[in-house]
C-alpha cells in the first residue's frame, strides 16, 4: 500500500553562485522570496512577480540570460509524521532540473544531477513536526567544468559554449535551429512524501508474445521492493476477468488470453485497453492499463529493389505505413506545459490521419499523460533516448552510471504501453560522426558508443526484450542516411545536403532553389523517411500576439530573431514556388503556401512508393514557443496550411499523381485492410471555368495495403488549366496537380469567392463557393482557439464547400471575427452575420 501526499506552496530566490548558503536560504531566511507552485518554471515565476518580461514577448529572450548564471533556492516548510512499524517514508523528486542540492532543516540530504532521473531520500527516521526543505540549484556552467568537450568541426557547434553534453539535460534549451536559448532551471515535475509498507510494485512490464487464432500469449515481468507473494489478473476492457497468475518475488511469469481483443492503430482498428491488477496480500495495490499487440521491424531483403532491405514495422502481422510527426518539448518551459495541451496536440495529429509520433532525443521523455493519451488514441510512438547531434562522453564511470539509472528507469516506466514501437538510441549522432569522417578524411572512434553499444541495449535486454530497438536516427543501411536500409533524414530539401543513396554522399552542399526544392523529394528512393520538412511562419495572429508591431516588418531584427536557422532558406524555398514576398503578410502566406505545396509533394511521393518505402515522419508537429520553423501547428495551437495538407495526403486512401515531362501517372494508395473498388474521373480543368479539356473515368479495383499506377496520359506545362481527380463514391479526397509552379498560374484576380453562414449553440457552419477556380481558400482568426474542419483548399468553378468552426475553449464563435481569403484575392473579407 502507497499513500502520498504532494508538497505545494513553494518560494523561491536567486543570490550568486555560493551566496544562498550564507543567507540560511536553506531555512527560508531573508526577504525577497517569490511564491511559487511545484512542479513548475523559474522563467514564469520571474515573469508573474514582475521580475522578468516574458522572454518569447518582443526581442526579450536575451534579456532572460542572466537566469542560468543564477543560484536558485526553492523553499517549503513540510510536515512530517513518525513513520508507522514497518513503514517506509520518502521524500520523493520526480524532477530536479538539473543540478542540485536537497536540503532537510539546514542539513545536506542528498544531491541530484540529472534532470531525467527521480530522485528519493529515506525520512522515517526524521522526528515528527514542522520541517525545513530547500533545495538549491547551481548554474551548469560551474558544474560541468572546463575541459574542452569531444565535438564535431562538420556540425553546428551547440557543446562549446552550452557544454550541453557534459549533463544530463534537455538539450534543446540551450538553442537550436528552431527553439529559444533559455535553459531551465528548477523543480520541473511534482515533489511529494510517500508512505508505504513494503513490499510494493516498482514497476511492471507486460509485453505480447504471440497472437495465435485469437489466443495471446503474454509476458509479465514484475518487479517488487522485496520478496512476497502477488497475484496477477488482467481484465477486459468490458470489466470481465479474463486471465491469472501468481509468483513469488520479482521476475517474469507468463499467461495466455482467449479471444484477445487486439490494439491498433488509429486507422486500422480499435484501441482495446486492458488492465493488470497485482495485488499483495490480498489488497488491489497496482494497476496497469494495457494493450494486447505485437510489433516488430522488418528488415528483410526488397526483392524488387536489388541490394536493399525493407524497413517497416509489422503490428499484428500487419505490415504498416508509418505516417507521422516528430514531436518537440510542448512549450521551452517544460515544467509548465499544461496537460490540456498534450491532449489537444495528440487528438490533432490523430485528426490528420497520422499514426505514429517520433519523440526526438533533444528534448524530454515525456509525462505519462503523453504515452497514456497514445495508448487511447491509437498512436505508435517511435522513443528516442534523450541523446543528439553531439560526440556523448562516454570515458566518465560517473557520467556512465548517471546514464544507466536514466535509461533503466525509463524503461521500467514505459515498458507497459502498447503505443511503445521502438526504442532509439539517439538523434543524428551515428550520421554526424559518419559525415565528420567523410568530409575530414579522418577516422576516429566514435564518442559515445559505450551508451549506445552497451548501456542502453544491455537494459533493454533486461527490461524490454521484445520491444524493438534500433541504435540512431538515421542508421541501418551500408552507411547512415543511406537509401538502401534503415531510416533516412531527408535535408537534402531545405538544407541542401547530399542525398546517399548508397555509401557515399552524392555531389556537394547545394543553397539555391534548385538544389533544395522540393521537387528532389522524387529523387529520394529511402526506406523509412524519419525526418523531412519545409519551414512555414505561424499564423499572422500568432506572430501579432507576441511581437511588438514595429517588428513585424521582414529582414529587421526582431522578425529575424523569430528565425533561428538562416532566414535566406526561406528564399531558396520561396523562389520557385510562389516567389519572394515584400510584407510580414506577404511572408506568412507564401511560406504556409510554400510548405504545404512541399509537404503534399513529398508524402504523395513517399506513399506511392510502398512498400518499398514505409514511412513519412514529417518533422515537426509543434513548437515551443512561437517562431518560424518547419512545425503544423503553431506554438499558440494555430494549424498552418501544412496541416491540412498533411492531413490530406495522409488520407487512408491516397490518390496522386506523378509527372515526369508531359507523362503523367494517377496512383492509387491504399493503407487499409480492406480492398478499394472505386471510379476516378481524372479532369483537365480550366482555372476561367471554361469546357474542360478532356475527361476519364478509371475503374478502380485494388488489393488492401498496396500502392498501384492506375491511369497514365499526357499534360504539358501549362498556366491556364491544372489535372483534377474525384472519387465517385468518395473513397479518396480530391487532388490536383498544377502544371506550372504558383506564381505563374493564370488564376482569376476575383474568382467570385462568397460566403455564408449559419450557426447553432456549439458551432459555425460556413459555405464557401466561387465562380471561378480559387487556389487555397482559407479562414483566419485572432483566436487561437478557433478549430475549423478544412481549411487551405481548393474550390473549383460552382463548388462549394461547408466549413464547420467551433472553439476549443467553449466560447461563443462570432462571425465578424472570421476572415475569408484565397490566392487569387488575398485581402481578406469578414464572414457575414450567420
Amino acid at each position: 500500500m502507497i499513500m502520498t501526499e504532494c508538497i505545494s506552496c513553494w518560494r523561491l530566490k536567486d543570490f550568486v553562485p555560493g551566496g544562498g548558503k550564507r543567507a540560511y536560504a536553506a531555512l527560508g531566511a531573508g526577504e525577497g522570496w517569490i511564491a511559487d507552485e511545484a512542479p513548475s518554471d523559474t522563467y514564469l515565476a520571474l515573469v508573474a512577480a514582475g521580475r522578468l518580461v516574458h522572454p518569447f514577448v518582443g526581442r526579450h529572450e536575451a534579456a532572460a540570460a542572466w537566469v542560468r548564471d543564477r543560484e536558485w533556492w526553492w523553499y517549503v516548510e513540510i510536515e512530517l509524521a513518525a513513520a508507522a512499524p514497518h513503514e517506509t517514508v520518502e521524500l520523493v523528486f520526480d524532477g530536479l532540473d538539473t543540478f542540485a542540492d536537497i536540503w532537510l532543516d539546514g542539513e545536506v540530504l542528498g544531491r541530484a544531477d540529472n534532470m531525467f532521473r527521480s530522485w528519493r531520500f529515506d525520512v522515517g527516521s526524521v522526528a515528527t513536526g514542522r520541517h525545513h526543505l530547500a533545495v538549491c540549484f547551481h548554474p551548469p556552467s560551474i558544474m560541468t567544468g572546463s575541459q574542452p568537450l569531444p565535438n564535431w568541426s562538420v556540425a553546428t557547434d551547440r557543446i562549446t559554449r552550452s557544454r550541453r553534453t557534459a549533463m544530463r539535460k534537455a538539450q534543446f534549451g540551450w538553442g537550436w535551429d528552431w527553439g529559444p536559448d533559455l535553459p531551465t532551471v528548477g523543480i520541473w515535475k511534482p515533489v511529494r512524501i510517500e508512505r508505504r509498507r513494503s513490499p510494493v510494485v516498482r514497476s511492471i512490464n507486460f509485453s505480447t508474445l504471440a497472437v495465435d487464432d485469437g489466443v495471446a500469449r503474454i509476458a509479465i515481468d514484475i518487479d517488487l521492493t522485496e520478496a512476497t507473494d502477488v497475484a496477477i489478473d488482467l481484465v477486459s476492457p468490458s470489466g470481465a476477468m479474463v486471465a491469472r497468475t501468481s509468483r513469488h518475488g520479482s521476475g517474469g511469469l507468463e499467461m495466455t488470453v482467449p479471444d484477445a481483443q487486439l490494439w491498433w492503430t488509429s486507422d486500422l482498428g480499435d484501441q482495446p485497453l486492458y488492465t493488470l491488477v497485482v495485488r499483495i496480500d490480498g489488497a488491489d495495490d497496482y494497476r496497469r492499463r494495457v494493450g494486447i499487440r505485437t510489433i516488430v521491424i522488418d528488415r528483410s531483403p526488397d526483392p524488387d529493389e536489388p541490394g536493399t532491405t525493407f524497413f517497416r514495422f509489422v503490428l499484428n502481422g500487419v505490415s504498416i505505413f508509418a505516417k507521422g510527426v516528430n514531436w518537440v518539448p510542448a512549450g521551452s518551459f517544460v515544467g509548465a506545459v499544461a496537460a490540456g495541451t498534450y491532449r489537444d496536440l495528440l487528438e490533432r495529429a490523430v485528426g490528420a490521419n497520422m499514426n505514429m509520433v517520433r519523440i526526438w532525443g533533444g528534448g524530454i521523455y515525456e509525462p505519462d499523460g503523453f504515452y497514456d493519451a497514445c495508448d487511447r488514441l491509437g498512436l505508435l510512438v517511435w522513443q528516442d533516448f534523450m541523446f543528439a547531434n553531439g560526440p556523448d562522453p562516454d570515458d566518465d564511470p560517473a557520467f556512465l552510471e548517471n546514464v544507466r539509472a536514466e535509461v533503466r528507469e525509463q524503461v521500467a516506466r514505459l515498458r507497459h504501453h502498447p503505443c511503445l514501437a521502438v526504442w532509439c538510441g539517439n538523434n543524428e549522432s551515428h550520421g554526424i560522426h559518419w559525415l565528420q569522417q567523410e568530409l575530414t578524411g579522418v577516422s576516429e572512434r566514435h564518442v559515445g558508443l559505450v551508451i549506445y553499444d552497451e548501456i542502453i541495449p544491455a537494459a533493454l535486454g533486461e527490461l524490454d526484450p521484445v520491444t524493438p530497438w534500433w541504435p540512431s536516427s538515421p542508421w541501418g543501411g551500408p552507411s547512415p542516411n543511406s537509401m538502401r536500409g534503415g531510416d533516412v533524414h531527408n535535408w537534402t530539401v531545405w538544407h541542401g545536403f547530399p542525398p546517399v543513396p548508397d555509401v557515399e554522399l552524392e555531389g556537394g552542399y547545394e543553397t539555391v532553389s534548385e538544389g533544395v526544392a522540393f521537387t528532389r523529394y522524387q529523387e529520394d528512393k529511402a526506406r523509412f523517411v524519419s525526418e523531412f520538412g519545409l519551414q512555414a511562419a505561424p499564423a499572422l495572429a500568432t506572430l501579432k500576439r507576441w511581437m511588438a508591431p514595429e517588428d513585424l516588418a521582414l529582414g529587421c531584427a526582431g522578425f529575424l530573431e523569430r528565425i533561428k536557422d538562416e532566414a535566406d532558406k526561406a528564399k531558396a524555398m520561396m523562389i520557385p514556388v510562389t516567389g519572394l514576398p515584400q510584407t510580414v503578410v506577404d511572408y506568412v502566406d507564401y511560406t504556409m503556401l510554400a510548405q504545404s505545396e512541399g509537404l503534399k509533394f513529398g508524402i504523395e511521393h513517399y506513399r506511392r512508393r510502398k512498400p518499398h518505402c514505409s514511412g513519412a515522419l514529417i518533422w515537426q508537429h509543434n513548437d515551443c514557443w512561437p517562431c518560424v520553423s518547419w512545425s503544423l501547428i503553431d506554438y499558440d495551437g494555430v494549424a498552418k496550411a501544412g496541416w491540412y495538407a498533411v492531413r490530406r495526403a495522409f488520407a487512408p486512401v491516397l490518390a496522386s499523381f506523378r509527372r515526369d515531362g508531359d507523362a503523367v501517372e494517377l496512383w492509387i494508395t491504399n493503407d487499409t485492410l480492406a480492398p478499394v473498388n472505386d471510379v476516378a474521373t481524372v479532369t483537365s480543368t480550366r482555372f476561367d471555368g471554361g469546357e474542360s479539356e478532356w475527361r476519364h473515368q478509371v475503374q478502380i479495383h485494388l488489393a488492401a495495403n498496396c500502392s498501384v499506377c492506375v491511369w497514365r496520359g499526357l499534360a504539358a506545362d501549362a498556366v491556364d488549366r491544372l489535372i483534377t481527380v474525384r472519387s465517385r463514391y468518395d473513397v479518396f479526397p480530391a487532388n490536383r496537380l498544377l502544371l506550372s509552379p504558383v506564381k505563374d498560374l493564370a488564376l482569376a484576380s476575383d474568382p467570385g469567392l462568397a460566403a455564408t453562414c449559419s450557426s447553432n449553440a456549439v458551432a459555425l457552419h460556413v459555405t464557401l463557393s466561387t465562380d471561378r477556380y480559387a487556389l487555397a481558400v482559407q479562414l483566419t482568426a485572432e483566436d487561437p482557439a478557433l478549430r475549423f474542419t478544412d481549411n487551405h483548399f481548393d474550390l473549383a468553378t460552382g463548388e462549394e464547400q461547408i466549413v464547420t468552426v467551433t472553439n476549443a475553449n467553449g466560447a461563443p464563435i462570432h462571425p465578424s471575427h472570421i476572415a475569408f481569403a484565397c490566392w487569387n484575392q488575398r485581402e481578406p473579407k469578414p464572414l457575414p452575420d450567420a
